[in-house]
């Protein structure tokens, strides 16, 4: 069975909205589906964070697992992954920084 990762399209006429779900290649676009892995919404302006949203840990696990993910679905990845890391690694080092301040603060 081979499983993709890629959009089945809801919302009304001239209105779409899309969800981004795990599927075997053989099904309907917007039929059937393994699970719901995130969701897509172009009428959002582009700067909005609800534009796209992917549950980053279900994307890793079916990518893992040998899922493939359709050109669109990719092209948000990379936008996420460029975007998404970077600010969690700074977070992570502005709060040892705080950390070790309180820390120096306390001993003396």
């Amino acid at each position: 069975m081979a499983v993709k990762i890629r959009l089945a399209r809801f919302g009304a006429k001239k209105r779409p909205f899309y969800r981004i779900v795990v599927a075997d290649s053989r099904a309907p676009r917007d039929g059937r589906f393994i699970e719901r892995i995130g969701q897509y919404n172009p009428m959002l302006p582009k700067d909005d964070k609800n534009r796209v949203v992917i549950k980053t840990d279900r994307l890793n696990y079916w990518l893992g697992v040998g899922a493939q993910a359709t050109e669109r679905v990719l092209w948000f990845i990379k936008k996420g992954m460029e975007t998404k890391p970077k600010k969690t690694q700074e977070k992570k080092v502005e709060t040892k920084k705080v950390e070790t301040k309180k820390v120096k603060e306390q001993e003396a």
